[in-house]
């Protein structure tokens, strides 16, 4: 079988479906694997590790998608791949089809085969492709909506963790599974107040014990999230019902009573978002003004981070000393 790799081609994408240890495994068991040139750039994965690991390196995205009976992405096809489906192809790619009615028409009409990473599921119910980069967006949400909080970036100029003598910034998370949860490790790590809100309150209970009373717990309704965002600084949305477009459960009159310069980091955004006032940004240009209120809705958060491997150092041996 041969599987193909093409470059990401969507704004500020970093990542790639498929590196070197990959690449060997698959040509252990006899595939054959087409790699666009300088594909894992943006991962700092050069084309000689590629060829090192057995693929086979092309110069055109159209060589990969023409030749391979399987191609492997990250993200969903951009509209100038679209060109490239065909009946008797495999896409395999984190596809987010909620929001993108028109790509979702385009798929149909080409016969092409697609499997979503999101919707990849174990007999438990657990989405393991969904889970790690919900991990690394959770994590990375505090991060980003501190840096725009900063007055520089036209935020309210709010410290997360506060100092002595001032008090943290206020964090509501909506939705405690995996993005919510991480995003509330990372906020409470910088000393800020953290409120998780979710409609489920056995997931509430362990989140209690999770961080040991330390992040408010409240259950979801209409009233509990209008009096959260009327005082955040920071709204981290983290909604998911898998494989649908995420409910909308912040409204426009509740963005409208946040504090001026608040931010709000919708990691819903690949699903549609879960506010009305939600409009998908891009890493180039992230944030968008609604009603005063700094909106960070990229989709695709975690390529900010495409290195997630493990790089031993080496220091470096004095010539005089003994080995």
């Amino acid at each position: 079988m041969v599987i193909g790799v093409p470059k990401e081609i969507k704004n500020g994408e970093t990542r790639v479906a498929l590196v070197p240890s990959g690449v060997r495994t698959l040509q252990e068991s006899w595939h054959e694997v087409l790699v666009e040139a300088q594909t894992g750039e943006g991962s700092s994965i050069t084309d000689d590790e590629y060829r090192a690991a057995g693929a086979i390196l092309v110069e055109f995205a159209s060589d990969v998608w023409g030749q391979a009976n399987i191609v492997v992405k990250v993200k969903e096809p951009q509209p100038s791949e679209v060109q490239y489906f065909r009946e008797s192809l495999t896409l395999f790619t984190y596809l987010h089809l909620a929001p993108l009615e028109q790509l979702t028409q385009q798929m149909l009409d080409s016969g092409i085969t697609a499997i979503a990473y999101e919707t990849v599921e174990e007999p438990d119910g657990r989405l393991p492709l969904l889970e790690p980069m919900s991990e690394v967006a959770g994590r990375l949400a505090p991060q980003v909506g501190s840096q725009h909080l900063e007055k520089i970036h036209h935020g309210r100029g709010v410290l997360l963790g506060g100092v002595p003598g001032v008090p943290p910034a206020e964090v509501v998370i909506i939705g405690g599974g995996i993005v919510g949860s991480n995003s509330a490790r990372v906020a409470l790590g910088t000393g800020a107040k953290v409120t998780i809100i979710d409609k489920n309150l056995r997931r509430l209970r362990e989140l209690d014990d999770l961080f040991q009373g330390r992040a408010t717990t409240l259950a979801s309704n209409s009233t509990n999230i209008a009096d959260a965002l009327s005082r955040a600084d920071l709204l981290i949305g983290a909604v998911l019902v898998p494989g649908a477009a995420a409910p909308r459960v912040i409204t426009r009159e509740m963005i409208g009573r946040m504090k001026k310069g608040s931010v709000f980091v919708d990691v819903a955004i690949d699903q549609g978002g879960c506010a009305e006032t939600s409009r998908p940004t891009s890493h180039s240009e992230p944030i968008s003004d609604e009603l005063g209120i700094q909106h960070y809705c990229v989709t695709n958060i975690p390529a900010l981070v495409p290195i997630l491997r493990r790089t031993l150092s080496r220091t470096p041996r004095c010539p005089t000393s003994r080995p």
